[in-house]
């Protein structure tokens, strides 16, 4: 079952995602990177983002490769083209371009300009939060009925099994809990 969430982008993003211009060298983009507690920086021409640079980028293209990040420019090494997604979209939409495009992170985008950033992080974070909120619902809207079945405290089997507190309780656990 798919259920899309209606949450707008801009709940979860995160503003003034960090960037760095496409001539700087990897050394700054990695400095950046430290300052901000960031896994990537979108790469700037003038205003304009061309692409984005990962720690995985740099890993593999330079660390592996034994180069001198303050020798490498960031532009030689960032991922193209940049896949961005519009303000006005869902965090469902922003998981469906993430899947279809192979992405970890995408730049929230309004009219050409970078606002922010969302990344899978944050998407897992707002599926957390609903699956919380769907178990509570789950747990108030249960029927008041008696069921059959193993109480959830004492393992014993009995055919009187009441909720209580999200687990099902025999009769004789359930007056211990009162």
């Amino acid at each position: 079952m798919y259920v899309e969430t209606r949450v707008p982008l801009k709940e979860v993003m995160r503003v003034n995602p960090t960037t760095i211009e496409a001539e700087a060298t990897v050394a700054k983009a990695a400095a950046h990177m430290c300052r901000d507690e960031v896994g990537s920086c979108i790469v700037l021409s003038g205003n304009i983002p061309i692409g984005i640079v990962s720690e995985q980028d740099m890993n593999c293209k330079v660390v592996a490769r034994d180069l001198k990040p303050s020798s490498v420019y960031v532009r030689d090494i960032m991922s193209t083209p940049l896949i961005t997604i519009e303000l006005d979209k869902t965090v469902g939409e922003a998981a469906q371009m993430m899947i279809k495009h192979r992405v970890r992170r995408l730049p929230v985008v309004e009219n050409g300009k970078v606002l922010g950033m969302v990344t899978v992080r944050d998407l897992l974070g707002v599926a957390n939060e609903l699956n919380e909120i769907m178990s509570d619902l789950i747990v108030i809207n249960r029927e008041e009925n008696y069921a059959m079945g193993i109480c959830d405290r004492c393992g014993k089997m009995s055919d009187d099994l009441t909720p209580m507190d999200a687990v099902m309780l025999c009769k004789e656990c359930g007056r211990r809990s009162v």
